[in-house]
């Protein structure tokens, strides 16, 4: 039932380093994208303060996201729902922060803009929304390897591909989120904080 993503266990440590910036003692974590569910399982122990909702918008995601926080002995993760980002539609109200690993890429543009109107609809006043993943952002040289990256995931899907960061922060800010801080990651990627 397990999934398991190498990339997931390359990223987790430089960005827990960030959440732990950035993130609520307590609350509720509203993580949209959980995909195998291994950062789930990972970040909630190291905030055991915070009660962690994982989502996918694939159904058949959830077993392996549960998997993994049940094998990890979690009481502060709940169980998996479907949530499609670009839907107006989500099955959580209110939340004290939102992440989001490694989706706006793979998915159609529509995604990030229900991701921004979504945020804005759920975080509490003050609650941050955190991205990560890889992104072109104007004025700098792009990394061969996101320009490789990119072409692999349009040639999938049209509709994919590596977004532009002022792109991602122009939808935010038209939902009331202004962009807080943008952290150089490994392998290319980046964290982007956004403040509601």
């Amino acid at each position: 039932m397990k999934r398991h993503a190498p990339a997931t266990d390359r990223n987790r440590e430089p960005l827990l380093a960030v959440l732990q910036e950035v993130l609520p003692p307590e609350g509720t974590l509203l993580e949209v994208a959980s995909g195998t569910g291994q950062h789930a399982a990972f970040f909630a122990r190291a905030f055991p303060g915070l009660t962690w909702q994982p989502t996918d918008g694939d159904p058949a995601a959830l077993e392996s996201i549960d998997a993994w926080c049940t094998e990890e002995g979690l009481t502060n993760v709940l169980p998996a729902r479907v949530l499609d980002a670009s839907s107006d539609t989500w099955p959580v109200a209110h939340a004290d922060a939102l992440l989001c690993v490694n989706m706006i890429h793979i998915a159609p543009w529509e995604a990030c803009q229900g991701l921004m109107r979504g945020a804005a609809r759920v975080l509490r006043p003050g609650g941050r929304l955190v991205l990560y993943g890889p992104y072109f952002v104007e004025g700098k040289q792009t990394a061969p390897g996101n320009l490789a990256f990119d072409e692999s995931l349009r040639s999938r899907d049209p509709a994919w591909g590596v977004r532009e960061l002022g792109a991602v922060t122009a939808e935010a800010e038209r939902h009331g989120l202004q962009r807080e801080r943008v952290v150089e990651m490994p392998s290319n990627n980046l964290t982007v904080v956004f403040r509601r």
